[in-house]
């Protein structure tokens, strides 16, 4: 038996192939049934190895120290059951590798099966949500190039591929042509949300707000239908009101819709932070927002699954003025750091023990502290994963903690590199240049005059 996009099945259950196809389809637009639909998958074949391993995987990137626990739990089980062909091998093999802090040797155990059977978008969905916690964005985009020539019309996961060819071809700078993907991607599959998102990144990138509003605006279809990456469209659209200075909206959109669930999934957390940060650093106000995200936070200090969700978890105690768990965390930090036994940990060391102290020192004021350490972690924040534009609250809060030292033009060199690195200037950007101008006008007016 195979499933619907003529992979192998290693069971014979129509029932189960049917909520196997479902649980697939709902994976790939990030829908909200796919928990639903695995359920009745585990129910239908309760003995086989796949879909053991495919909640394992599912579960790894939800990336909370109880998921991963349960995570582990259903790799036992889908061990104990033992793979019934190459492909359940595969996704085995793939849990082990992550849930052994090793994300990279999973998307290898994932692209060996795909090199053969590039027409798995099950697979190959997975090999790219893996890749983007890994802030991998060139081998992304070449693992969607070597399985390209498998989606033609015919295939029914052509929308869905598209739209994760569009975010690779954005995150590696290529933004007509992301833009061009991610439309045909919501031509295709009209819930593919990933591929909308795509474009508002595009529209970030290229410093067109008022674009990515326009863009967004009655496409709500596309997202409404998500888990909680629904909240993270909301965010970019948050994003594009701050950098049209429509603060008080972004403020309201944040209450209404990015954080209308207060959830403690690391995804919605660093939704929530950073749009936090960002409007603090355009002068907003925003009351005592941080004191729920803060009180969630205080129970993540020991979580050490993803450095980009710890940072995030920091940017929330820092925010919250939690003096004594900030002290938990960088002291974890520091351990895992140290102890650096495998990928996950290597990256708690570099970039994470950098940032880590930079977030730390801005949250207390040392602000020439606070630009080094995040100056510092800036060439290997990739590492961190997740985007350019989820990564850019720290570069924002490098260039703004530079200039508040008054050290004008060190932090006129990171503007100038985050333009380059973009390759558009911004609002954010123009407003940067604006106030180092005018305070270098204040600095010249106020030198004695030439005798």
């Amino acid at each position: 038996m195979t499933d619907l996009f003529d992979q192998p099945l290693a069971f014979a259950d129509p029932a189960a192939r049917g909520a196997w196809n479902a649980t697939a389809m709902a994976f790939l637009a990030h829908g909200a049934s796919a928990p639903t639909h695995l359920g009745e998958l585990l129910i239908h074949a309760p003995e086989a190895a796949g879909p053991q391993a495919l909640k394992s995987l599912f579960l790894y990137l939800l990336g909370r120290r109880e998921t991963v626990a349960q995570a582990r739990d259903a790799l036992a089980r889908a061990r104990r059951f033992g793979p019934s062909d190459p492909r359940e091998a595969a996704l085995i093999e793939a849990a082990g590798h992550a849930l052994a802090g090793n994300a990279t040797r999973a998307v290898e155990a994932l692209e060996r099966w795909l090199a053969t059977h590039p027409g798995d978008m099950l697979l190959l969905k997975l090999s790219h949500a893996i890749r983007f916690t890994l802030g991998d964005a060139a081998g992304m985009r070449a693992s969607l190039d070597r399985a390209a020539g498998a989606y033609g019309d015919d295939h029914p996961g052509t929308g869905y591929f598209l739209g994760c060819r569009a975010f690779a071809l954005e995150e590696t700078g290529d933004y007509a042509a992301a833009q061009a993907a991610g439309r045909a991607a919501l031509e295709r599959a009209p819930d593919d949300a990933w591929g909308l998102h795509a474009v508002a990144h595009v529209h970030d990138m290229t410093g067109n707000a008022e674009g990515g509003l326009d863009w967004l605006s009655g496409r709500e279809a596309a997202w409404s239908h998500c888990n909680n990456f629904r909240f993270h469209v909301w965010w970019h659209k948050a994003l594009m009101l701050v950098d049209t200075g429509a603060l008080d909206a972004a403020l309201a959109l944040y209450d209404a819709q990015v954080r209308a669930e207060r959830t403690d999934d690391w995804r919605d957390i660093s939704n929530a932070t950073s749009l936090l940060m960002r409007l603090e650093l355009e002068g907003m106000g925003v009351g005592d927002r941080w004191v729920e995200l803060a009180d969630l936070c205080e129970k993540r200090t020991e979580d050490g699954c993803l450095i980009f969700a710890d940072l995030h978890y920091l940017l929330a105690l820092t925010g919250g003025r939690r003096e004594a768990a900030t002290a938990r965390m960088m002291g974890r930090l520091a351990r895992d750091a140290a102890e650096e036994r495998n990928e996950t940990q290597a990256r708690m060391a570099v970039p994470g023990m950098d940032a880590a102290a930079g977030l730390e020192a801005f949250g207390d004021g040392q602000w020439s502290f606070a630009f080094d350490a995040l100056r510092a972690a800036r060439s290997d924040l990739r590492l961190a994963g997740g985007s350019h534009a989820q990564r850019d609250v720290f570069q924002r809060m490098c260039i703004d903690a530079g200039l508040r030292a008054g050290r004008l033009d060190e932090a006129e060199g990171v503007l100038l590199d985050r333009t380059r690195q973009r390759g558009h200037l911004d609002a954010y950007a123009s407003v940067r240049h604006d106030l180092i101008a005018q305070a270098r006008r204040e600095a010249c007016a106020a030198l004695p005059a030439a005798e």
